[in-house]
């Protein structure tokens, strides 16, 4: 129960997440996918964005959320579901693991599957950048970086500069979207650069 308490008084964020009610599966699935491919986090069923309780009506909202996360959800997310009385009213805490097999994604409506990730109280569609950054991670393989000409040039810039975008620096260095891309897929990776996600587009700044 303090735990609960804690999270009422967290307010939303990037592991934690308020819904009054479950009344799409898919959409639900973004939110899912959003922390499975972070490092997990708390969906707080039957509270309101403002943290009052509003409660649980029935089965409804635990049929949703195991619907979304078997079927709207690939690979499919195991949560763990857990009823607290709050003042006589019921709150289901759903717990969403970290995900072992990144990058996790949700069925959108248009029947397609998409990449989601979380930022801030926020569940954002991935660039193609955060997904291969994703797969990289998930798969347990070192990254050998090649300091060439293009990797000096780009550090050197954000030496001086507080940031770029992956435009800005195919365009500085001449090179292909593709090469680019992997340059700084590679330097994510190792440690080396930031991804940030919170603007359009998204911007890469030194560790």
């Amino acid at each position: 129960m303090d735990r609960i308490k804690k999270y009422l008084i967290d307010g939303e964020g990037e592991s934690l997440d308020y819904k009054q009610e479950i009344s799409s599966a898919s959409k639900i699935a973004k939110t899912m996918v959003s922390f499975a491919n972070l490092k997990g986090g708390v969906l707080l069923v039957g509270v309101r964005d403002n943290r009052s309780i509003a409660g649980i009506r029935s089965e409804d909202e635990k049929y949703m959320l195991e619907l979304a996360a078997s079927f709207y959800c690939k690979p499919e997310i195991n949560l763990e579901l857990e009823e607290h009385n709050i003042g006589g009213k019921i709150i289901l805490e759903c717990i969403v693991p970290e995900g072992e097999f990144k990058p996790y994604s949700a069925k959108g409506e248009d029947g397609k599957w998409w990449v989601h990730i979380r930022n801030k109280d926020k569940s954002l569609l991935a660039s193609k950048i955060v997904v291969d950054v994703l797969k990289r991670q998930a798969s347990n393989k070192g990254t050998l970086i090649k300091y060439g000409k293009n990797e000096e040039a780009l550090l050197r810039y954000l030496e001086d500069n507080e940031r770029i975008t992956l435009q800005q620096f195919r365009k500085m260095v001449n090179i292909s979207k593709w090469r680019a891309s992997k340059i700084i897929v590679n330097l994510i990776t190792a440690g080396v650069i930031i991804n940030h996600t919170y603007e359009k587009p998204e911007f890469y700044t030194l560790v």
